[in-house]
């Protein structure tokens, strides 16, 4: 077999994705590889698809359980065998893995880091031929990375025990220019093929609202997603008690996710969500890396995260499978104060010294002010991301908050003067909220505890709404006319541009339009929405042959996403299969899971067709049909240009 024979009867493509096929390639050719892809680009394959190709086993270093089992249990339900070890076994369990793994039982085996160096493993891996060491999320590996683990520093020290260097292959979503040179540094990547195929994905709808009541605002957005699985990311673990036990109360079925829990208690509530026994997940970024769960529809954000790779890899778990899928951030000012003294709290870890921990420290407190600036800026949401990582294009998406919302220019030079004026009279010793509360003529305890109501610019903005001081002072930051300290309490100090404002330059900033308010919808019109997959998909089929997943699902005690995504059910629905050939047009459908599975699917699609419970299948538009898949599936490497309109949906 070649890479496209194992492609299409193990994972049911036709084709590669946009660098797959590259990076696929240069393992084959012996190469390390460096690929960094964006959540969902499917990077798994880039290793797995070699992996069976090569001689001998493939091992995979990951840094969590649950990302481990859940691999593992998608690659045994593909027909592939393979396994995984980590604390999670029994010591039999363990014993009797490396037992099989000597007798080449597995093709890929799944290791946590903390294992490469113990005694039973290096016996273990001194009598098989290893092909290939992967790294999944190798961003670990750097200091200056999110989700640095002391322990991936063991990866080298590993591969230079091995009487024969296999082919060293990393890959990761979110990778800095420092963090991309520590990991060919660090993991010793010899002429390595680099890939970095873009951080953008257009189904993500990214949004950012600034909401008075926080609570309201989640409630609001459920009640039009009743249908829909999401995660609900909150900073601390008060929070999430909370906001979990408000939605629990309200009929929602909800779940917790956090440090504060006992092990079994996360590992119950986690499987919960995953096999779709609950809905939503309420939880702290504890509950984060590996998260493979692909019909994740929304990823609300209830507080600011600390930085925007924690924000990417976070929101990137909407719309694993593809699907539109929308990712919302709710703004507090409280939120950077709460990120400002978990950061104060960082501590070193055992592999840095304080040196390092100190630039640690204030590398954080740099990405929480870029942070906050992606929540407080009215330009392209999108855009903001991308520049962030390095990448550049338009600055309007049409598909994030700001690009969707009508602005204009204003002239704001009056405000911007009082804000400008009253910090310098203020000798530069106030944060945000003070020196707001000041121009507005709060009379507030702290504000006259400070004098700061004998302040010239007392009350020069009274008429002025809170929420337009707050944006005028986030743009007059963020443009450099003023600027705020690295303190544990940020103090606001006049910045280089200032002196520009106070000698009479205008200074103007888009504004949002005012809006008429949108009727709500009828309640009998509500709590029906599907995820959006096309006008095609018709939504009764679409809903039945997902309960006929959730049966399988519970039968074969497995995630429902892992025998079919939601994509590949839409396209069953697209595309209405017949026929075993047919059924295998489908992206998704190999052959060993048509064997599987594939029948029964058929079976209720024919039943639903002869009795009338779903309209005949329309007949696409005669001259668009594959342009417009075409188009969907630009930037593929497609192996045949035949099967276009199949692969719209892929």
């Amino acid at each position: 077999m070649d890479k496209y024979d194992i492609l299409k009867k193990y994972f049911g493509y036709d084709s590669f994705r946009s660098g797959q096929e590259t990076l696929v390639d240069a393992i084959l050719e012996g190469r390390d590889t460096l690929g960094i892809m964006p959540t969902g680009a499917g990077k798994s394959l880039c290793y797995q698809v070699p992996a069976l190709l090569m001689p001998g086993i493939t091992l995979i270093i990951s840094p969590l359980i649950s990302l481990m089992k859940d691999q593992v249990t998608t690659l045994n339900q593909a027909g592939i065998h393979a396994a995984y070890l980590n604390s999670s076994l029994t010591q039999g369990q363990y014993l009797t893995a490396l037992r099989n793994m000597r007798r080449g039982q597995y093709k890929i085996v799944y290791v946590a880091p903390e294992r490469l160096l113990t005694e039973s493993f290096q016996e273990a891996v001194r009598g098989i031929t290893l092909s290939m060491v992967s790294v999944d999320e190798a961003h670990c590996i750097s200091q200056w990375g999110q989700d640095f683990r002391p322990s991936y520093l063991k990866i080298h020290d590993f591969i230079e025990t091995l009487p024969v260097r296999p082919v060293i292959s990393a890959f990761t979503a979110t990778a800095t220019r420092e963090v991309r040179e520590d990991i060919l540094a660090l993991l010793d990547l010899r002429d390595p093929v680099t890939l970095t195929t873009g951080f953008d994905r257009k189904n993500l709808k990214f949004i950012v609202q600034h909401p008075r009541d926080k609570m309201k605002t989640v409630l609001e957005y459920l009640k039009d997603h009743e249908q829909e699985c999401g995660i609900i990311y909150c900073l601390t673990r008060k929070t999430v008690e909370e906001v979990c036990e408000r939605l629990q109360r309200e009929g929602y079925s909800a779940t917790r996710y956090h440090a504060g829990l006992s092990d079994r208690e996360r590992q119950q509530n986690q499987e919960a969500f995953i096999y779709d026994q609950k809905q939503i997940m309420v939880a702290t970024n504890a509950f984060g890396m590996g998260i493979d769960k692909s019909n994740v529809r929304y990823v609300i954000h209830y507080n600011m995260p600390k930085n925007i790779e924690s924000y990417y890899q976070e929101a990137g778990r909407a719309g694993r499978d593809g699907l539109p899928s929308e990712c919302i951030l709710l703004y507090a000012g409280q939120d950077v104060i709460t990120n400002q003294f978990f950061i104060e709290k960082m501590e070193g870890s055992e592999a840095m010294d304080d040196e390092t921990a100190r630039q640690v420290q204030e590398r954080e407190r740099e990405r929480l002010k870029k942070m906050t600036f992606y929540c407080t800026t009215n330009e392209c949401l999108r855009a903001y991301i991308l520049g962030y990582f390095g990448e550049y294009g338009s600055n309007y998406c049409g598909n994030c908050s700001n690009c969707l919302t009508q602005f204009e220019e204003s002239d704001v030079t009056g405000i911007a003067a009082n804000l400008v004026g009253c910090v310098r009279e203020s000798r530069w010793t106030y944060g945000m909220t003070m020196i707001i509360d000041t121009v507005h003529g709060s009379k507030n305890a702290k504000v006259l505890r400070g004098r700061m109501n004998e302040n010239p610019y007392y009350g020069s903005c009274e008429e002025v709404p809170l929420y337009q001081l707050r944006q005028v002072m986030n743009h007059l930051i963020l443009n450099g006319y003023l600027q705020l300290t690295d303190d544990n309490y940020p103090v606001v100090r006049l910045a280089e541009r200032s002196g520009e404002l106070l000698e009479g330059k205008t200074v103007t900033m888009k504004v949002a339009k005012e809006q008429p308010k949108e009727k709500r919808k009828p309640e009998k019109e509500k709590n029906r929405k599907l995820p959006k997959m096309g006008q095609d998909v018709d939504p009764e089929l679409f809903a039945q042959l997902r309960e006929l997943r959730l049966e399988m699902a519970r039968k074969e005690k497995v995630p429902p996403y892992i025998i079919f995504s939601d994509k590949t059910l839409a396209q069953m629905c697209t595309l209405r299969p017949r026929t075993r050939a047919q059924m295998l047009e489908v992206s998704g459908v190999g052959e060993f899971k048509y064997e599987k599975y594939g029948e029964q699917f058929l079976q209720k699609i024919r039943e639903l067709s002869a009795d009338g419970t779903i309209p005949e299948k329309p007949e696409p538009p005669e001259e668009t049909s594959v342009g417009e898949a075409e188009e969907n599936i630009s930037g593929q490497e497609k192996k045949s240009g035949k099967r276009a309109v199949k692969q719209s949906l892929s």
